[in-house]
């Protein structure tokens, strides 16, 4: 297939499909994103606990097979990300079910360690095998003729190396909890770390394909109906992040009053900071990049 061509304003590879109303869309976009098949793993992680280990495999080993089936029934291809869930959840209910009480207890605490592991090993392998995950799910938003595109694949790599990167971090700061604290459950490194490497991967691949897809057309002269985006539209989500910590932290008693209300304080300063930060940066970008893009 030919590359992208610069004579079109269609020629661009990140091309969408237009938006889908009402709430069958909002089920139809987030089934075609990654998240869908990252949904048994956080159900797996909210549901597990002392004594539930059996409860959270089955819970998310139904998840995985529902998210099968429903990709089945909409007539989408099978993701490798969703069959691997099926695999990994059938075989940790299928231990929940035979295993002795023994290899229960020791699922039960480094479980949680076992299939951040397991997702980097998915992630990275994909990559390796050159077929990065995000492929699959880029592919329903993409118009067919983009697929074989340099930037639409480069734009999946990438992402899927921030993948990589979530998991990993979730993967150390799960190691860190279960190894040198003994504590698989610590408010930090069982959940606010572990849970900020994953939406960092799902904001960058909100944010990357546009942003990639922009700099490509001005770089390349291709005309292109993007808006150019500042590096700080991919971390608008850390001051709610704050913000949630510090509810968090007070709910579960695990920050005191002082310091809870104090990160309150900041994640609801910094979004309103944040947001006049990155107007200010997008206006700059689009007062300098567009001559830029005519000279090209």
């Amino acid at each position: 297939m030919p590359n992208v061509p610069e004579n079109s304003a269609t020629d661009r590879p990140a091309t969408e499909h237009g938006p889908r109303p009402g709430a069958r869309g909002v089920l139809t976009a987030l089934l075609d994103s990654p998240f869908a098949g990252m949904s048994p793993w956080i159900l797996m992680a909210l549901v597990t606990g002392p004594g539930r280990f059996e409860e959270a495999a089955a819970s998310a080993f139904a998840l995985s097979l529902l998210l099968v089936v429903g990709t089945h029934r909409r007539g989408s291809s099978f993701k490798l990300l969703e069959l691997f869930d099926v695999a990994y959840f059938g075989t940790m209910a299928a231990l929940a079910l035979f295993a002795s009480d023994r290899v229960i207890d020791w699922l039960e605490k480094w479980g949680g360690e076992m299939t951040n592991v397991a997702l980097v090993a998915f992630a990275l392998g994909s990559i390796l095998v050159r077929q990065p995950f995000t492929l699959q799910y880029a592919r329903e938003t993409t118009e067919p003729e983009y697929w074989t595109s340099p930037l639409f694949l480069r734009i999946n790599y990438v992402i899927t190396w921030a993948w990589v990167g979530g998991f990993a971090v979730a993967a150390i700061s799960g190691a860190v909890g279960d190894i040198v604290l003994d504590d698989p459950n610590n408010f930090w490194t069982g959940w606010i770390i572990q849970i900020g490497g994953t939406v960092f991967a799902i904001a960058f691949t909100e944010f990357y394909p546009d942003y990639a897809t922009y700099h490509a057309a001005v770089r390349e002269g291709w005309p292109t109906d993007e808006e150019p985006q500042s590096m700080f539209h991919l971390f608008e989500w850390v001051p709610g992040y704050v913000l949630a910590i510090g509810i968090a932290g007070l709910l579960t008693e695990e920050l005191s009053t002082a310091v809870g209300i104090g990160v309150i304080v900041v994640g609801a300063v910094g979004i309103k900071v944040f947001r006049q930060l990155t107007a200010a940066f997008d206006t700059r970008l689009a007062q300098t990049v567009p001559g830029t893009s005519k000279e090209a």
